[in-house]
């Protein structure tokens, strides 16, 4: 008997199918086409002479190239699948929708065809670490779990070797959310706050992305939503909903520094070993997203052992008796401050980057409360002197330094013992960076080589 995803490449057979965007994550997707005997054509903005060998043999072994700013406009596909930072009505989608292609995407296809159960994680903050704390407590369990998504791993040519007792566990982001139409069993939403609106038209068409999270559940389908968090407070799925808090309103509350679920103690917040209140949050999404799944036993041994995601408030080096810590996942003003209320003692910190067209207003308070030392740089540095100079009473010392090294130096050489270091930009790295891993893995560099 055909499984669904050998039925869903052989209905691909005899069709041209173009795959829009030749980046890492959709690269197996076309040697998995390829594998089946489909007509593609792979299109992406990269000029020939820029291109990496893997897509060069790609095109070796079968996949036609349309390349350049312009590549789709000759391009032609009964199938298209879209990589999910090109927005749904870009030139490129729109062109090949208006010349007949289907459109769809590498998650859409993955999720018609998985054979087991589907946890998806999303939201503004907190989402990978939820979506890791997710696998890491089925792990525990005994499960065998498959962890991917936009966390990094391309799960559609994993599938071959799924089980149906399996469980997949997958972070999404807003861009791969937008023109999804299938939802996880389990959907969990952090929490929501402005964030990606130089590709987001605007606030609305960002939060109706993510709903789709759960849009096509069905009546046993589960949302797992923040009941502090005033966008999404109000979400309802079409089956059970279920909210944790840190302010008492959820089925997962906080009680005297104890997570408790309907009022039983669970998990005492002092056995979490990665830092900052925003991560007793992650705990209680996570811990109602498997429940019945894991016991507690399993998610206070997880507690205790887990050191948390790369790029996320990690200790880098103490020297000389300071500490820093790289935070370079910190991509809008709601991550910073989170990150910034993880410490009791006022930091150095190094913000400053991309400007996602993203206001900073709610950031100024909150540097003046955490930061005795502010270096920036980047596009979004005066974006932030902005909102600290709004601010009344004492703030930090601000430096403008120009650019993302420059800062990072300034900012080492002001240090003294006992200072804390927190370089969270509070904006996106494509300035200067490929992404916000780049960033951080450069930061690590420059502190290690002092």
């Amino acid at each position: 008997m055909k499984t669904p995803f050998v039925t869903y490449f052989e209905n691909l057979q005899g069709k041209s199918v173009a795959v829009l965007g030749l980046g890492v994550s959709n690269r197996p997707l076309v040697r998995l086409l390829l594998e089946f005997g489909c007509s593609v054509s792979g299109g992406d903005r990269t000029e020939r002479d820029k291109l990496d060998a893997e897509v060069l043999e790609l095109e070796k072994q079968g996949c036609k190239l349309y390349l350049g700013e312009h590549f789709y406009e000759t391009m032609t596909a009964d199938v298209a699948f879209r990589t999910p930072g090109m927005h749904p009505d870009s030139p490129a989608v729109n062109a090949l929708r208006e010349k007949g292609a289907r459109i769809t995407s590498e998650m859409e296809a993955f999720f018609e065809v998985c054979p087991c159960d589907i946890i998806a994680v999303t939201g503004s903050d907190g989402k990978t670490t939820t979506t890791t704390l997710i696998s890491e407590m089925l792990k525990a369990e005994g499960k065998t779990v498959w962890l991917g998504g936009n966390i990094g791993t391309p799960l559609l040519p994993l599938v071959r070797q799924m089980g149906r007792e399996d469980v997949a566990v997958v972070e999404l982001s807003s861009f791969q959310l937008m023109d999804m139409r299938h939802s996880p069993r389990v959907a969990v939403v952090t929490n929501l706050a402005p964030n990606h609106l130089d590709v987001h038209k605007d606030m609305e068409e960002y939060v109706e992305a993510k709903k789709n999270i759960y849009r096509f559940q069905d009546n046993d389908g589960i949302l797992v939503i923040n009941a502090d968090n005033a966008i999404t407070a109000p979400l309802r799925g079409n089956g059970v909903t279920k909210a944790f808090s840190r302010m008492g309103q959820g089925r997962m509350c906080l009680t005297d520094g104890v997570i408790c679920r309907d009022g039983y103690p669970v998990l005492d917040t002092k056995d979490i070993l990665l830092p900052g209140v925003h991560n007793i949050e992650n705990y209680m999404a996570a811990m109602l997203a498997v429940e019945g799944l894991v016991s507690d036993d399993t998610v206070r041994t997880v507690a205790k052992t887990f050191g948390g995601v790369e790029h996320r408030i990690e200790l880098v080096r103490i020297k000389d008796g300071v500490q820093y810590y790289n935070d370079s996942i910190a991509s809008s003003p709601s991550r910073t401050i989170a990150g910034l209320r993880s410490f009791d003692e006022k930091v150095i910190l190094i913000a400053g980057g991309y400007d996602k067209h993203i206001p900073y207003d709610m950031l100024g308070p909150e540097i003046c409360a955490h930061v005795k030392k502010l270096f920036l740089g980047g596009a979004t540095g005066p974006l932030i002197r902005e909102a600290v100079e709004k601010c009344t009473g004492n703030k930090p010392e601000i430096v403008d330094c120009g650019d993302f090294t420059s800062a990072v130096r300034a900012a080492a050489a002001a240090a003294q013992a006992g200072d804390i270091v927190l370089m969270s930009p509070a904006s996106a790295a494509f300035d200067q960076f490929k992404n916000f891993m780049v960033r951080g893995e450069y930061f690590k560099k420059l502190i290690m080589e002092m």
